[in-house]
């Protein structure tokens, strides 16, 4: 078809030289897909070199304890992934001996690994005919096509790879899904996409039409909640510090944080002293309190908003379970807070 040879072709000129394509071998295949989600491949790519450097082979991340996998992965976001990369890698090299399912269907029941991230192992390590179908895949049939289906809608996914199904050629799915996926990385972007450079500007119905930045269709999500957080950074007359993990289910699931006080909304100077006097560090002597910012880091989630304060508690004698500053930096912290610690050199 016209479609795919004209994609190919321009794929070919135009595709980033990127590590995870010189190669057919699973792994760093997975790792890149894993690491790509909800995330820019500029962004990506340092994590994933830092990993095959640290982790050359599954066996090796397998090995690797959960702190140095998260403390590796600060910054990413999103570090369910993290923990579901690092149990997966364990169950290949224990259960598997190190080989990685070789089809589809195996691949799914990964644990991580959806629909998306199989088919694109599938087809890039093992050259499965399987569509891989996402945000960019959305974008470029639904304006190519003039298909109307919301994305949002979980039944539009089984479309679209109808879809992509169709107009791939079936000698050739790996480079297919490659070049539609860079195609919209590059080219057919979701906001003020160059046509008139476009190699489908005579072809394309949404050009033709007028519809491009209509398409493609996606309903609003869900309404974003706030929250407000005060961390308490405590310092004891051996200038060490107390921190904790968070072990309950939700965001930032087995990272470290500093004691927190969540408020309903964000709270002046007396109510959250008046807090930490009443219900922090009964065992010391409270020398000062201190807030750091007038204004809240707003750190936004796909879910929810979170308004940071950072308080700094002073404590006379020393704190039991303490840390001092180098101790403190070698933990895994959510990247907000990872930066605090930088900025305030602690």
């Amino acid at each position: 078809m016209n479609f795919s040879n004209l994609l190919i072709k321009w794929y070919l000129q135009n595709k980033r030289d990127l590590p995870w394509r010189n190669t057919t071998n699973p792994y760093p295949i997975w790792l890149s897909e894993i690491m790509l989600q909800q995330t820019r491949v500029a962004q990506g790519m340092p994590y994933f070199l830092s990993f095959t450097t640290a982790f050359p082979t599954v066996f090796d991340l397998a090995k690797a304890n959960e702190e140095k996998v998260l403390k590796l992965w600060q910054g990413l976001g999103y570090y369910s992934r993290a923990r579901n990369l690092h149990k997966t890698a364990q169950y290949i090299a224990t259960e598997l001996n190190g080989i990685f399912p070789d089809n589809y269907i195996d691949l799914l029941k990964l644990k991580g690994v959806g629909e998306y991230t199989a088919a694109a192992i599938a087809s890039f390590a093992y050259n499965e005919v399987v569509p891989v179908v996402d945000g960019n895949v959305f974008r470029v049939l639904s304006r190519y096509f003039d298909v109307e289906t919301d994305i949002a809608q979980a039944s539009s996914k089984k479309e679209f790879a109808a879809l992509a199904f169709e107009v791939m050629p079936k000698d050739n799915p790996a480079t297919f899904n490659q070049a539609i996926m860079e195609f919209g990385a590059l080219q057919c972007v979701p906001k003020s996409p160059n046509c008139g450079i476009c190699v489908f500007n005579e072809s394309c119905a949404a050009l033709q039409k007028n519809k491009v930045d209509q398409l493609p269709v996606k309903s609003k999500k869900l309404k974003v909640r706030n929250r407000f957080f005060n961390y308490l950074v405590v310092a004891d007359e051996n200038e060490n510090t107390i921190i904790q993990k968070r072990t309950s289910k939700g965001i930032w699931h087995n990272l470290y944080e500093f004691p927190l006080l969540e408020t309903e909304k964000e709270e002046n100077f007396d109510f959250v002293s008046e807090q930490i006097q009443n219900e922090y560090f009964k065992e010391n002597t409270i020398s000062s309190i201190l807030e750091t910012s007038d204004k809240s880091i707003i750190h936004k989630l796909s879910h929810q908003h979170l308004h940071i304060k950072f308080w700094k508690v002073t404590l006379d004698g020393s704190i039991k379970e303490g840390i001092n500053q180098e101790t403190l930096k070698t933990f895994p912290f959510p990247i907000v807070i990872h930066n605090f610690i930088e900025k305030e050199e602690m």
